[in-house]
């Protein structure tokens, strides 16, 4: 189990963290988006005058629906809703009318704020609000810059710790989404948890955002990481290798956040090493395990070191990370962060033995409040302050965590159990290979058997014989792909993560869909 450490002075919130910004960098770069930049006291006016807008309409406690690509607008609503202390309930625009309904309907929202990336009919999604609640902002990601000459103090009533701050859908591997009520306490001492193990330099620091802000974590280690530091926020609307290269290149960006794909793409770009000329420091990795080759390749090329970290929307969503000071290992998601309580545990919630592998359990100020309307479900993952996150792993003699995969994704041949995780780095180790995923498919006799599919590496041409003979030489017989077939891509979320339940059995067509 890993010790807890006591946290010092937790922000009330994420907004004082703003307020402060504006007061003691009035003038330091907040915002910069396609050509725009915000300096942090006109950012703090902007909000303030937003939130004056927007207060007839929403009481606090309630939720705000935000379906906006990555923009200025985004990063000023987030901030506005929560000035409110209402709950942001941000979710990703290219959704379609299913899955929209059924979340806002569960969030009850009371005000919906989207722009044009949109491409549902809103008042049939949101049949109960009424039309003058459905606010759009056209396709610009700027328009609340229109608020510049109106700027608004911050609200002298902000929230504090029991405040819930955010309402993120998560569809883990059960299916349907579930909310995860995140409170202010919960952010705000997360924030202090990573700042210990990833420091940040007070009004030094400029971030780059190429992952969604709809998403929980790039919110954290971007948005309110950025506020944190009084950084300047570079963001992009999308991912785009070329334009990040760029970025990190020339506009003096001194950190980034992303997930794996992020890095295995930008190592394909041919200029890859115009990185050293600029002045990135240290980029964050997380929402996937990292493979080693892509650290150790970025790492080599950019010289800027990679910090492997692990979490979960449930849980602040820090809850690892390899230490800026300190040791860091490849291959692992690092040490729990300060405050948090980690164990491993087998099946029965009993701890096992140091390198065995079993569920990870946390505790912690940055855990969540429970899932919205599921009480059933947060009675199954929240035992005794404990939060059960279906993520397996190992621990070492020295804390370090390493990822095992999900407890629903482990493949039981013959009653053995294969770990994912475990095939695909095998597979990474072959040159010819430049991404994989492993994963079990129906089969009579063992009950599942393991088939894998790869993409190339660039220039390479991967044979389904030489991969298998390399795994068997590697892996147990029965952890060897029965079949491995080549894909031109993998199939992702819109967050970087292995869309796993969109694999078919090898002879099937899956269809590519790239982080978006």
């Amino acid at each position: 189990m890993t010790a807890p450490n006591a946290l010092q002075g937790i922000p009330a919130s994420v907004v004082h963290l703003l307020r402060d910004a504006a007061q003691d960098y009035p003038q330091h770069w907040a915002l910069r988006f396609e050509g725009q930049r915000l300096c942090y006291a006109d950012y703090a006016g902007i909000v303030g005058a937003l939130v004056q807008e927007l207060q007839p309409m929403v009481a606090p406690g309630e939720r705000v629906g935000l379906l906006l690509q990555n923009s200025l607008d985004l990063a000023v609503a987030i901030f506005a809703v929560h000035a409110l202390r209402a709950q942001v309930v941000a979710l990703n625009p290219g959704y379609g009318e299913r899955e929209l309904q059924a979340m806002l309907g569960d969030a009850d929202v009371r005000l919906l704020i989207a722009d044009d990336s949109v491409r549902v009919d809103l008042p049939t999604v949101c049949a109960s609000l009424p039309a003058e609640r459905i606010l759009q902002t056209g396709s610009s990601g700027c328009s609340f810059l229109r608020l510049l000459d109106s700027q608004t103090a911050l609200p002298q009533d902000l929230p504090g710790h029991a405040d819930l701050a955010t309402l993120q859908y998560t569809g883990g591997t059960t299916g349907q989404p579930k909310g995860v009520d995140i409170s202010h306490g919960h952010l705000a001492a997360n924030l202090l948890q990573r700042e210990a193990r990833l420091p940040t330099r007070p009004g030094q620091e400029v971030v780059l955002c190429p992952m969604p802000l709809f998403h929980v974590s790039a919110v954290a280690m971007c948005l309110h990481l950025s506020a944190f530091a009084a950084a300047e926020l570079v963001i992009q609307r999308r991912f785009d290798a070329s334009a990040t290269i760029h970025a990190l290149a020339h506009e003096g960006v001194t950190l980034m956040s992303g997930a794996p794909a992020i890095f295995h793409d930008l190592l394909r770009q041919p200029d890859i090493e115009q990185v050293k000329a600029g002045k990135l420091r240290a980029c964050y990795s997380g929402a996937a395990a990292l493979p080693e080759r892509t650290l150790r390749d970025f790492e080599r090329l950019t010289g800027c070191p990679i910090y492997e970290g692990y979490g979960q929307s449930e849980a602040g969503p820090c809850l690892t990370y390899n230490p800026v000071q300190g040791v860091r290992k490849p291959g692992s998601v690092g040490m729990a962060v300060p405050g948090c309580e980690l164990r491993i545990v087998d099946e029965q919630g009993n701890d096992v033995a140091v390198g065995t592998v079993g569920e990870i359990c946390v505790r912690g100020p940055q855990v969540m409040a429970g899932y919205r309307n599921r009480p059933d479900l947060t009675q199954q993952v929240l035992r005794d302050g404990w939060l059960y996150t279906g993520d397996l792993a190992s621990q070492d003699e020295d804390g370090y965590v390493f990822i095992q995969g999900r407890c629903q994704e482990t493949i039981n041949v013959g009653g053995f159990k294969v770990y994912p995780l475990e095939v695909e780095q095998t597979l990474r180790e072959c040159a010819s290979v430049g991404d994989c995923a492993a994963f079990g498919v129906p089969d009579e006799r063992l009950g599942q058997v393991v088939h894998a599919w790869v993409t190339p590496a660039p220039g390479c041409r991967p044979d389904e014989q030489a991969l298998r003979t390399y795994c068997a030489s590697q892996l147990a017989h029965y952890k060897t792909p029965r079949r491995i077939a080549i894909t031109e891509a993998l199939p992702r979320t819109a967050v970087g993560k292995l869309a796993r339940k969109e694999l078919k059995p090898v002879g099937a067509v899956i269809a590519p869909r790239s982080v978006t």
